[in-house]
């Protein structure tokens, strides 16, 4: 874990007595790729969404080369320092957060660079999900188990990539963890996270899930 990160996660005040949900953002919370598609066609790019994947799918227009790896890179930073604010909330985050934070404290985990940082906190706060917010680098598997150290009641991982959700089983297996993919068309790419608990495209299901496991841990 970057020692940025824990110095994050050090600061949190967190009670831990009450259940924590920990969510990521892209495509938990905003709609990043519909976001990403917007910014690559003001710039003269096109996303080929043939796979669960960004890099070997950015294309240039009237070319339709595939953009290099570094060329991508360069992009997506860009994309995050423009566009952090302009994305879209996914149906029922708010509504589903707010309504588990009577019962659950919430924290977002983003894989955000520093940069946005503000910016993804002000999104945060504008769309009414204004939770705290970590800029996340690499894996989240070491910062679930520094927070599972924590917290002695239940705690809920939401990610959509399953790399996230294998490092959290190995690092915090007793976290329960949701595989959450808003885009239709990326859901469509990628099977259940084998590591997962429960996977979905609704946030009410993902609200119903965690609502029943708090129920059973008498939350």
């Amino acid at each position: 874990m970057e020692p940025f990160v824990h110095d994050q996660l050090r600061k949190l005040n967190l009670d831990p007595h009450r259940p924590l949900i920990v969510t990521d953002a892209d495509e938990v919370l905003t709609y990043f790729i519909s976001g990403l598609e917007r910014f690559l066609s003001r710039n003269g790019y096109w996303l080929d969404l043939k796979n669960f994947a960004i890099t070997g799918n950015i294309r240039k227009q009237g070319s339709n080369e595939v953009s290099s790896r570094e060329q991508v890179q360069g992009l997506l930073a860009d994309f995050f320092i423009t566009d952090t604010e302009l994305l879209d909330p996914v149906d029922g985050a708010a509504d589903a957060l707010n309504a588990l934070a009577r019962r659950a404290q919430i924290i977002v985990l983003s894989n955000v660079p520093l940069e946005a940082q503000d910016a993804r906190q002000r999104w945060l706060r504008k769309h009414g999900m204004d939770f705290p917010l970590v800029a996340n680098a690499g894996s989240k598997g070491l910062p679930l188990r520094y927070l599972s150290q924590q917290i002695v009641a239940p705690m809920f991982f939401l990610d959509d990539l399953p790399p996230h959700i294998d490092a959290v089983a190995e690092h915090a297996s007793q976290v329960w963890r949701l595989h959450f993919i808003a885009d239709k068309r990326l859901a469509s790419f990628a099977s259940p996270a084998q590591n997962s608990h429960f996977h979905t495209s609704h946030w009410p299901d993902a609200q119903n899930f965690i609502g029943g496991k708090l129920e059973e841990s008498g939350y």
